[in-house]
């Protein structure tokens, strides 16, 4: 059980963190013709826009209720009005992720009152969905915010009743985490499909940031992803399952809506996870497991056969969101590998079940220092983690939000067992292109190459 090490600090030095808002909209792209609208300054939105569009390389589809020093002071519920009929006259979306930012949280502004102000004065724009999310930016993280998104979507587009379980007997819900690249995504969809069942993705990503190009010459909306008509429907559902321990309230919530039965996972990464997880598709759908699947886990069995050699000694140091410090953590472990530091942005207490000392939220100055004292090998995290890296020399394996320096790197499957087999693969070769030869050690009495002097031991 890892004991969880609460921020020392009074600031953060090379963070770790990206924000609750940013989380939010992200889970709002995952919904078909959706529009996230975030209530700060144009500079909070210009901040996320940047990140998401170095992240995914595509146009992301970003509004804002452009707060001032005014509005900042006396009240900004007019801009949220005025927001919301802009970009329902203009844009026509199917629904508006209406997130808050930390300078919306301190104003004290109320979105939901601003909200119902809109739909009493504006009453042509009823078929509109809008979700209203508190997601201040000084609080949680990036993945705390997408699960609070995920929670707001349920809450307000799945219906109550739990009358209807399984009349739809071939569809299955699933409550997709913030750790899920749209390549994961797609093998989750791949994976349920194969048994004979329909996959509904909350939200997915796989539609809408999978790198497509769209017939359309431009589009102000999302192109993909999940319809709120789907939504409606799930309470029909005959099962859900959940990947992500932050999305465990979400899963709470739509079970008590909808008595659907879940099944819930942490992520899949790993033989016994994905085998886990093809056993409960097994059982949901009472079909075997397709040859295909049988044929991948003998492959990744044979690969673990292959990198054991090079990875049994391997030292992590990890820093990332709670469920991806999770499922990284337990690929490792099943490697007979060590994490030697754990770092996350925010508490989560699904952490408490890691098997490690401790687990540190802080940010990628505490992980430098803790991966040196215990002399890691090896660093595990996005992007911003590369100097961290350079200094400790030591590799580093990109994962997670946001990967700017890598090309396609959102786009990676991590999940199943080609996944797995795959991130076995880039960890060996990255020890081994960072291996230090033994130097060769020459006898006093030896005869010698010219130039090189005698060693002593």
């Amino acid at each position: 059980m890892a004991e969880l090490i609460n921020r020392k600090k009074a600031l953060s030095v090379s963070p770790l963190k990206s924000s609750q808002t940013t989380g939010a909209a992200l889970a709002f792209l995952g919904i078909r013709k959706a529009m996230p609208l975030m209530h700060g300054s144009q500079g909070c939105t210009a901040f996320a826009k940047v990140f998401f569009v170095r992240h995914f390389r595509e146009p992301v589809p970003l509004q804002t209720t452009a707060m001032d020093q005014v509005s900042s002071v006396m009240g900004a519920d007019g801009n949220i009005v005025e927001a919301l009929r802009t970009i329902c006259e203009k844009q026509n979306p199917a629904i508006i992720g209406l997130v808050t930012t930390g300078l919306a949280e301190t104003q004290g502004c109320d979105i939901r009152r601003a909200v119902s102000d809109f739909r009493a004065e504006y009453t042509e724009f009823a078929s509109t969905a809008i979700v209203a999310v508190n997601t201040p930016d000084f609080a949680g993280s990036f993945e705390s915010g997408f699960a609070l998104a995920v929670k707001g979507i349920i809450d307000t587009l799945v219906p109550a009743n739990q009358e209807r379980v399984g009349l739809r007997q071939r569809q299955v819900n699933v409550l997709c985490g913030a750790n899920l690249t749209p390549g994961d995504i797609e093998f989750v969809s791949e994976s349920i499909e194969s048994f004979g069942l329909r996959p509904v993705l909350i939200p997915d990503l796989s539609g809408s940031l999978d790198g497509h190009l769209d017939d359309a010459q431009f589009n102000p909306l999302t192109t993909g992803g999940l319809s709120v008509k789907d939504l409606a429907e799930v309470g029909e559902s005959v099962a859900t399952l959940m990947i992500g321990p932050s999305l465990t309230a979400a899963a709470d919530l739509l079970q008590q809506r909808t008595a659907v039965p879940d099944f819930r996972f942490g992520h899949l990464q790993g033989l016994d996870e994905v085998d886990r997880w093809f056993a409960t598709l097994a059982q949901i759908s009472a079909r075997p497991v397709p040859e295909k699947w049988i044929r991948h886990r003998r492959q990744l069995q044979d690969a673990m056969l292959d990198t054991h050699f090079m990875l049994g000694d391997v030292r992590a140091a990890i820093a990332a969101d709670p469920d991806v410090l999770m499922g990284f953590e337990a690929l490792l472990r099943g490697m007979g590998a060590s994490t030697v530091a754990a770092v996350v942005p925010a508490k989560n207490t699904a952490l408490a079940s890691v098997p490690v000392s401790s687990v540190q939220v802080g940010d990628l100055e505490d992980v430098e220092k803790i991966a040196a004292q215990t002399k890691a090998n090896l660093l595990l995290g996005n992007s911003h983690a590369g100097d961290s890296a350079k200094r400790l020399g030591i590799p580093l394996l990109r994962m997670g939000f946001p990967q700017y320096d890598l090309v396609g790197g959102f786009q990676r499957c991590w999940f199943g067992y080609r996944g797995t087999q795959q991130a076995l693969f880039d960890i060996a070769n990255l020890m081994l292109a960072h291996h230090r030869e033994i130097q060769p050690y020459y006898s006093i009495y030896a005869q010698k190459p010219a130039g090189e002097t005698h060693t002593r031991h």
